[in-house]
């Protein structure tokens, strides 16, 4: 391929490339307190349960203000609107980086909060929207893909540069890589007016559909009993197995890594069993939670029960999220924003609950409540969940065969 050619067919990709680098970015800040729970309540005195609100209010500010602000910002041109939630953004984590209290940090992550809470719900049509014509899906998986790179590599990066040169830097870093972000979305990036008005109305029709419904009451409580273990997975590691700090940075690698290899089964298996991805991920998560005390006593196996946590988790993640698609066709942008709403619900009720645990009983005691929650929700999900899809999948099979004929 000749230089101008490929210049061309960069330029023409750079669009869909920022974007990524933007979900890149905004996945890192999400979960990068979680790395450093253990450095940021050193540097202000203040207890896991009290950092842990920092991950607990910044999930439900999203979980509040999804809904509310995709439909304030639902007319506005894209671009407009894509650099106004970057700019947020990237003032908030300077923040960050000069905050001197408690209260500050937690001031300036809503900032971060607001921002999450309206980007999530706007990036996915808009990378369809800018990408070449026929490559729609290669767009969605390049964005999908920065939100995963940001569990294998932006999570631990963070993390290794909050261990050497502090954590201010670390939300610092977050602050430049955003700004690049936001300089090329200036540059580059074309006028987009917004596709579809967003109407409120739409969301009592969602919860009409069975299916949906039985989603939206799993995904709360299930991510709850996760996150009250994820939260508070490093203290956890430093505390009761005892790790060193490089090693736990390197469980999380392999937590986020694992995740690229769920994506495989999923992609090559799960339209011959979904129900089987269903039953292995609800179980799975609960299982290693409630085995997390005992696995921790070797740093080897509670390595090897993490990898596996965390293919439980992508494979959680990705078959709902392709049920919700097929559940809700011609509502899929309010359906999905739904689903990030009360996804962050769990995260946020999830860190109170590990909060709790940690104040009240002991730090090591995360896994077995967690592991409760999550087999609450992995019943109601076999009792409920999976005879509603068995249903919805001999009846297709039925339409099928019928077409067929």
């Amino acid at each position: 391929m000749s230089s101008p050619s490929l210049k061309s067919t960069f330029m023409t990709w750079l669009p869909v490339l920022t974007l990524t680098l933007c979900t890149f970015v905004f996945n890192t800040s999400e979960f990068i307190p979680i790395g450093l729970l253990t450095d940021i309540g050193r540097d202000f005195g203040t207890s896991e349960a009290q950092t842990g609100w920092l991950v607990t209010i910044y999930a439900w500010v999203v979980a509040i203000m999804s809904l509310p602000l995709m439909l304030l910002a639902a007319k506005m041109e894209c671009r407009k609107l894509m650099m106004l939630i970057l700019a947020l953004f990237v003032g908030s984590h300077c923040l960050s980086a000069v905050s001197t209290s408690y209260w500050m940090l937690l001031i300036s992550r809503l900032g971060v909060a607001c921002s999450h809470a309206i980007f999530w719900s706007v990036v996915s049509p808009l990378a369809v929207e800018v990408a070449p014509k026929h490559k729609r899906s290669t767009a969605l998986s390049m964005v999908v893909a920065g939100s995963s790179i940001a569990m294998i590599a932006g999570l631990p990066l963070g993390r290794v540069l909050g261990l050497y040169l502090g954590w201010r830097m670390t939300f610092l870093a977050i602050g430049v890589v955003a700004a690049l972000a936001l300089f090329c979305l200036w540059r580059f990036f074309p006028s987009v007016e917004s596709q579809q008005a967003v109407k409120l109305r739409q969301v009592p029709k969602l919860l009409t559909q069975p299916a949906l419904l039985g989603i939206y009451i799993l995904t709360p409580i299930i991510m709850t009993g996760n996150f009250t273990v994820y939260s508070y997975i490093e203290p956890f590691l430093a505390q009761v197995t005892g790790m060193a700090p490089n090693h736990i940075t390197w469980v999380l690698v392999a937590y986020g890594a694992v995740g690229i290899v769920g994506s495989w089964f999923f992609s090559h298996a799960y339209d011959r069993h979904p129900l089987i991805f269903m039953k292995v991920a609800v179980l799975g998560i609960a299982a290693s939670l409630l085995v997390m005390r005992e696995a921790a006593n070797w740093e080897t196996t509670v390595f090897l029960l993490c990898i596996l946590w965390g293919f439980a988790v992508t494979l959680y993640n990705l078959p709902f999220q392709s049920a919700i698609i097929s559940a809700a066709p011609t509502g899929t942008a309010i359906a999905m924003s739904v689903f990030s709403g009360i996804y962050n619900v769990g995260i946020g009720s999830g860190a109170l609950v590990g909060g709790i645990v940690c104040t009240h009983l002991t730090i090591g005691d995360i896994g077995y409540v967690g592991g409760g929650i999550a087999l609450l929700a992995a019943g109601f999900c076999l009792l409920r969940l999976v005879p509603i899809f068995r249903g919805i999948l001999a009846q297709k099979t039925d339409t099928e065969s019928a077409m067929s004929h």
